[in-house]
């Protein structure tokens, strides 16, 4: 007989990106409000898109979206605050409100870590100096006033020709043809892409004026050029882009990672050393088909929250779990706001034949975008649903893979 537990559940989730914000609404709209508490932790009381964060940069104005709009009747409870520290032993959070300097403790009985990701500087020096980064709205924000600030004919660098550098070069080019934009790619110009979707990016490169250093990596960054092995490049500013790396606070716990410090988890989102902690996006390493691990990518981390999220109401509800293959369809990439490339692939994200160039690839890039902000406000989708009451769990839950461990 299931008994129903007379305090309430106590669920914390860490950072609110499209992952984190989505799980914390969606938990909401599956239990009810008088059996858990939930509490979303960010440092920002707006939720951002960060996928339109090269559009940031160039100064286009971005709509406001407030969590407190967002989450209006929900019950989920937002507390603007920076994570410092988690102890998942001690199943605690430490945090660090934005108008405060000390450190406070929240207990909490599930953790949804979230925190995501930031640039990858690869060590490489002068990076952290002298680079700026579109990984977050802080970065974007100081990449802007540095942009608005540079007379014509200045060089820009965007180092990383991955779908970040991509998205950074053609919207700074289109938005500023004054400026001498070059881009700076370790292979070849989208060499992972069809022939189709590779040459019309050479095609859009060559219209914006972008000039691109193909095999070249960048082995040092100055105040007024880049360093590689054939020559230096001239930039007053340069933008990287050659990856994200993993929080650094899920390895300073003493949660299972793997040597980039993305946490391990099961199918179900649940990770694989302690069973009240679940991660998602970013922050989680996730085995897709082949056994590939996801890449960082708003792609990755929508159906990961979904999957966390549902996993951890099943759970407290006492009704049977769900799994949802996790698998990619598509690449969308914006080459400025009137030219796009979208790539199709296979469910392990290698790269079909087929792809959508042109302004109807731009209005399907700007569809998706939309689409994936529209979700983390409605977090189900519009589907109805219903919230259900938390049974009493044992005190101490063991994770379904202990029982194959020692």
């Amino acid at each position: 007989m299931q008994v129903r537990q007379l305090t309430q559940h106590r669920i914390i989730v860490i950072g609110a990106g499209y992952a984190g914000a989505i799980a914390a609404g969606r938990l909401a709209r599956r239990l009810r409000r008088e059996d858990v508490a939930i509490t979303l932790v960010n440092p920002e009381p707006d939720f951002v898109e960060r996928v339109r964060l090269h559009q940031l940069a160039v100064g286009q104005e971005l709509r406001p979206r407030p969590f407190a709009e967002m989450f209006a009747g929900t019950g989920v409870r937002l507390r603007l605050a920076r994570v410092t520290a988690v102890d998942a032993d001690r199943k605690t959070v430490t945090v660090t409100a934005t108008d405060a300097t000390a450190g406070e403790e929240l207990t909490y009985d599930t953790l949804v870590y979230a925190l995501g990701s930031a640039w990858d500087t690869h060590d490489v020096p002068g990076t952290a100096e002298h680079a700026h980064d579109i990984a977050g709205r802080p970065g974007a924000l100081r990449l802007r006033e540095r942009l608005a600030a540079l007379g014509a004919g200045q060089p820009v660098v965007v180092v990383g020709g991955g779908l970040t550098g991509l998205e950074a070069a053609t919207e700074i080019a289109e938005a500023r043809p004054d400026l001498d934009v070059a881009l700076a790619a370790r292979a070849a110009l989208g060499d992972w892409l069809s022939p189709k979707g590779r040459r019309h990016l050479h095609k859009v490169c060559d219209r914006l004026g972008i000039t691109v250093h193909e095999h070249t990596t960048v082995t040092a960054v100055a105040a007024n050029h880049v360093t590689t092995a054939a020559v230096d490049i001239p930039s007053s500013v340069t933008v990287w882009t050659t990856g994200f790396a993993a929080h650094p606070i899920a390895r300073a716990t003493a949660l299972k990672t793997d040597t980039t410090g993305r946490i391990e988890v099961d199918n179900t989102m649940r990770s694989l050393s302690h069973p009240d902690v679940y991660a998602i996006g970013d922050a989680a390493l996730v085995t897709g088909p082949n056994d590939k691990p996801l890449r960082m990518s708003c792609a990755s981390g929508v159906p990961t929250a979904w999957q966390a999220a549902d996993s951890i109401a099943s759970r407290l509800t006492g009704t049977k779990p769900t799994t949802v293959p996790l698998r990619y369809f598509n690449q969308c990439i914006s080459l400025g706001r009137k030219d796009g490339l979208i790539q199709y692939v296979t469910a392990d994200d290698q790269s079909r034949p087929a792809a959508l160039t042109g302004k109807t690839a731009a209005l399907y890039k700007e569809l998706v975008c939309k689409g994936a902000a529209w979700g983390v406000a409605n977090p189900t989708l519009g589907l109805p649903t219903r919230r259900r009451g938390v049974v009493q769990e044992p005190a101490s839950v063991p994770h379904p893979s202990a029982a194959n461990a020692g």
